[in-house]
């Protein structure tokens, strides 16, 4: 009884170590992750029924003319393939316009230099001739559901977000983790716990197989 009684002992220590291990990763992770998983899961919504979801793009454009001095600079600089705006002109910009151009790449020509600016929710451009030193921008705003739609999806947010998704998606595949050996561990209890899981494994997979072409 001895030996039965100290397997018992061994086994309910065995489980309830796992058991406040598993709960304590558990919410960290949930802790973690709940916001940026509401976000997402609203924007599914959203990019679910983007077709019905009207959006209005508002376009901002601007014109100035560049000085002689800065344009000199554009005109003798060795431009290669990925070479941004020279830094005073991106000053200028700056204070002259409101515009941010960073170390965005701009696109080289005899005739002018162009900078492609996407951003989550529009897009922009800027374009100067380098004869008359004409400058072109333009700002489409196609609204906040359009925003964070780019945010679900990635688009044209940048490394820091980028490395912001990969962390949330660790910590969203520790919260599955350990809730499905949570789940195991208090399944004895629950005899319902595996029908309902596997049902919520079959939904999805009789879809794909049945209802998507």
């Amino acid at each position: 009884m001895s030996e039965i009684a100290a397997t018992r002992k061994s086994d309910q220590q065995r489980r309830s170590f796992w058991l406040k291990h598993l709960h304590q990763w558990h919410w960290i992770s949930s802790a973690l992750c709940i916001v940026a998983m509401l976000l997402f899961a609203a924007t599914g919504i959203t990019l679910n029924h983007s077709a019905q979801i009207e959006a209005h793009p508002q376009v901002t454009k601007k014109t100035a003319q560049v000085p002689d001095n800065l344009v000199s600079q554009l005109t003798a600089q060795k431009h290669g393939a990925k070479d941004p705006l020279p830094l005073p002109l991106r000053d200028w910009l700056g204070k002259q316009l409101s515009v941010s151009v960073g170390e965005q790449a701009a696109e080289w020509s005899r005739e002018e230099v162009y900078v492609s600016l996407p951003r989550p929710g529009g897009d922009a451009w800027l374009s100067i001739d380098l004869e008359s030193g004409e400058l072109e921008y333009e700002l489409t705003d196609r609204g906040w559901v359009s925003y964070f739609n780019d945010l679900h999806k990635g688009r044209n947010t940048g490394s820091a977000w980028t490395w912001f998704i990969d962390i949330f998606a660790g910590a969203c595949l520790i919260f599955c983790i350990t809730g499905l050996f949570l789940l195991q561990l208090h399944s004895g209890n629950r005899p319902t716990t595996w029908p309902i899981v596997g049902f919520g494994l079959l939904v999805p997979l009789l879809l794909a197989i049945v209802l998507i072409h």
